[in-house]
């Protein structure tokens, strides 16, 4: 994807974000949600994945990964490669304590 391509696709989905982002949502949340819906609970695609209630560590890691390029994706490479530690430590935290359809199942109960 040429960078045109990739600024302008960044730029709507943060209009599109600012628009959905819930009242109590830090800032950081404004382009997160725009792919990943409100409070990360329903992605606007099925290939999307729920961020809504996944552990924040999880959540760190996998931002940290795609800034860096440990982990390859377009879209998310573009987005998180402008957070800053202290962003990906706010958006993970956020997004952990969302709820969402996901659920860790009790064993041996």
């Amino acid at each position: 994807m040429s960078n045109y391509l990739r600024v302008a696709a960044m730029t709507l989905l943060m209009s599109v974000g600012v628009a959905q982002a819930s009242a109590d949502a830090p800032a950081q949340a404004a382009t997160c949600v725009a792919c990943h819906g409100e409070a990360g609970a329903k992605p606007i695609l099925p290939t999307y994945p729920v961020i809504a209630g996944q552990y924040a560590n999880y959540i760190a890691h996998a931002l940290k990964d795609y800034r860096s390029g440990a982990r390859k994706n377009a879209v998310m490479a573009g987005i998180a490669g402008v957070l800053s530690d202290e962003d990906i430590k706010v958006l993970s935290q956020y997004f952990s304590q969302q709820e969402g359809p996901l659920y860790t199942p009790s064993v041996g109960q």
